[in-house]
């Protein structure tokens, strides 16, 4: 990923290591109208609020109403997962036009949020959440205009028990294929099961079972995430 900026809009960054963490970088339009109304009070309030963990700034869609049921499907899984996570991404489409202008650069930072999404346990091998296209509320927030989010996708994340060593199980079907209502499998080493050799080790599995060996391919598990509309 991309490093942070020297100095952080006022909107929310999310830094939780169990999840797909967003990060708030630079875009590469240059600045052409510098008008930023927010006062410096305001902006800091914001600013703390994401260092608190808040979303600054940024304000849900009170009443969303696009929304899709997100299952996930584990198959052949080499034991329990004791933490099943899920988020939901969403991004500016139009920061150029209505991001904060970072001095350092001229250039307006990039602005993105991840929101925890709720998954209800169906079984042993199924979770079911629901993600909501237009659950950011579009806003003009730094006097530039107002900016518009996007749902870009989806992840989760699996451990064993939730231990901070453990392998993290990584997966996100984006926003295309969600609309679509296609089911999107990725398959992953069941060796990898509780933990790798390395520390939290990130494993963002294959789409083929043809990516790994021949001789571990009877050695593999899926996690499959499917997505189809619903009434809000």
């Amino acid at each position: 990923m991309a490093a942070p900026l020297p100095r952080r809009p006022a909107l929310r960054q999310i830094l939780t290591p169990s999840l797909l963490a967003l990060l708030l970088t630079a875009c590469n339009a240059p600045e052409t109208s510098m008008t930023q109304t927010l006062s410096p009070a305001t902006e800091a309030t914001a600013e703390a609020d994401v260092e608190a963990g808040g979303r600054g700034l940024a304000k849900l869609n009170p009443s969303p109403r696009k929304a899709y049921e997100v299952t996930l499907t584990l198959d052949k899984a080499p034991g329990a997962f004791g933490l099943v996570q899920a988020a939901a991404q969403y991004d500016v489409s139009n920061e150029a036009e209505c991001g904060k202008i970072q001095p350092e650069t001229g250039t307006a930072g990039r602005i993105t949020s991840q929101e925890d999404v709720a998954l209800k346990k169906i079984s042993d091998t199924e979770y079911r959440g629901t993600v909501y296209l237009d659950l950011m509320q579009d806003e003009d927030y730094y006097g530039r205009g107002v900016c518009h989010w996007e749902f870009s996708g989806a992840s989760v994340l699996l451990k064993a028990t939730g231990a901070e060593e453990e392998t993290r199980f990584l997966s996100f079907i984006e926003a295309k294929t969600v609309t679509a209502q296609q089911p999107q499998t990725k398959y992953y080493w069941k060796e990898g099961y509780p933990r790798s050799e390395s520390k939290s080790f990130p494993d963002t599995g294959e789409l083929s079972a043809d990516k790994f060996k021949p001789e571990i391919r009877d050695n593999l598990f899926t996690i499959t995430l499917a997505a189809k509309e619903v009434a809000p």
